[in-house]
């Protein structure tokens, strides 16, 4: 019998895990099966493609705890999606006529692979799962098995992703510094864009994690740095409807009274009216190898500034997004113990040839088990009705309903 070789890649946006969750293979590996080798193919998927790998030498091991203080990757990431030849083409990844599925496939095979880790979102898994049902199909003996990385929280069916819960607690970091740009100009209007495409789970957990972080503040009374400074006015999620002429006189009454309004929006939020605006006007609205708009051009948070500045009569508007700052953090306590368990049992998974995606299944009462690549989908939406979001919306004074 072969001896077995792991490999592993990161892919997909950044999010505070992959270090770490890098990190945390390469240890669980050292302690119950340290005769294996470990590969990394660099930048997802491309280094697959065209071959480009590292091998986890014996002075890596060592020092893999160290993976657990950083954000971004260690091994680099890219978008690529091996279903799509066209693109993979294109970027010079594979030659016309190729099939990056078997290109990759054979690759894996030449270098000995029979367990590969994916660490990615969604579409890093939904390509996991189009790569292990074409090495099942062609007869190649390779398990894989993913892990969940995603701030905006939407894989199907898994509870909570790694990465999302430290990217909330960072964006609330961030706007804390932020806010204080209401004491530079009368009427001030501050938007905080943060990350969630489809979902707004981020943006959420976001405006709770700073609401919870700003209720412990002490304030010289009398003075402008008090509660009003520190508040949200508004919170927009792609999940919600919003009139915006009434939203607007709401937010208008707040800044006559405090001298400033806050809004969170999820850059996900009215995304579609914004695309059929500027395609209806003859745009070429950008997309990526995966066909998702290309959100970081369309600039969701510019829109609100654009619709509610010149209701508001604001002096002054700006727009700061979290969403680098955030997803580059170094995964933080609750993140750190959720990719223990999940490496835990991908390695687990891994050595007994079960194939899948580590996570809490909601289809069953939130287990965390191996989920079957088929029942993994993107695009989870946040359920309004969650309890802490109405308390975060009564906070506000906000009235919200479903799209």
């Amino acid at each position: 019998m072969a001896k077995q070789k792991v490999a592993m890649l990161t892919a997909g946006g950044l999010a505070p895990c992959l270090s770490s969750a890098v990190g945390g293979l390469i240890e669980r590996y050292s302690d119950i099966a340290p005769d294996l080798n470990i590969v990394a193919y660099k930048s997802g998927y491309q280094g697959v493609l065209i071959g480009d790998s590292l091998e986890i030498t014996r002075q890596m091991r060592e020092k893999a705890p160290l993976l657990h203080r950083y954000g971004g990757s260690p091994i680099g990431n890219s978008r690529v999606k091996l279903t799509n030849a066209a693109d993979c083409v294109k970027r010079g990844l594979v030659k016309e006529g190729e099939n990056p599925l078997r290109v990759a496939a054979e690759r894996l095979a030449n270098d000995g692979i029979t367990i590969l880790h994916t660490i990615g979102g969604d579409d890093t898994n939904t390509t996991a799962a189009d790569l292990a049902a074409y090495l099942a199909a062609n007869g190649y003996d390779l398990t894989v098995v993913g892990l969940p990385k995603t701030v905006d929280n939407d894989v199907v069916p898994i509870r909570q992703s790694l990465g999302a819960w430290t990217a909330a607690e960072v964006g609330a970091h961030f706007f804390d510094n932020v806010s204080n740009e209401q004491t530079a100009a009368p009427r001030t209007l501050v938007i905080h864009e943060v990350m969630g495409r489809h979902c707004g789970w981020l943006t959420a957990a976001t405006a709770r994690a700073y609401l919870q972080r700003t209720s412990r503040n002490q304030y010289v009374d009398g003075l402008m740095m008090d509660a009003h400074l520190k508040s949200i006015d508004a919170v927009y999620l792609p999940e919600m409807a919003f009139d915006l002429d009434a939203e607007a006189a709401r937010l208008t009454e707040s800044m006559d009274r405090n001298g400033h309004a806050t809004v969170f929006v999820s850059e996900g939020a009215c995304l579609d009216a914004i695309v059929a605006e500027r395609e209806a006007a003859g745009e070429t609205v950008k997309r990526d190898a995966f066909g998702h708009v290309k959100i970081d051009t369309i600039n969701v948070g510019a829109w609100f500034q654009k619709q509610f500045a010149n209701l508001l009569n604001a002096e002054r508007s700006l727009v700061q997004k979290s969403g680098y700052f955030a997803r580059s953090a170094p995964a933080n306590g609750d993140d750190l113990r959720l990719i223990q368990s999940m490496v835990d049992l991908a390695v687990e998974s891994a050595l007994n040839k079960v194939s899948g995606v580590t996570g809490h299944d909601e289809g069953q009462n939130g287990k965390l088990r191996t989920i079957e690549f088929p029942r993994i989908k993107g695009g989870k939406a946040f359920d309004l009705s969650t309890a802490w979001f109405a308390e975060v919306m009564d906070n506000i004074g906000q009235k919200y309903k479903e799209a």
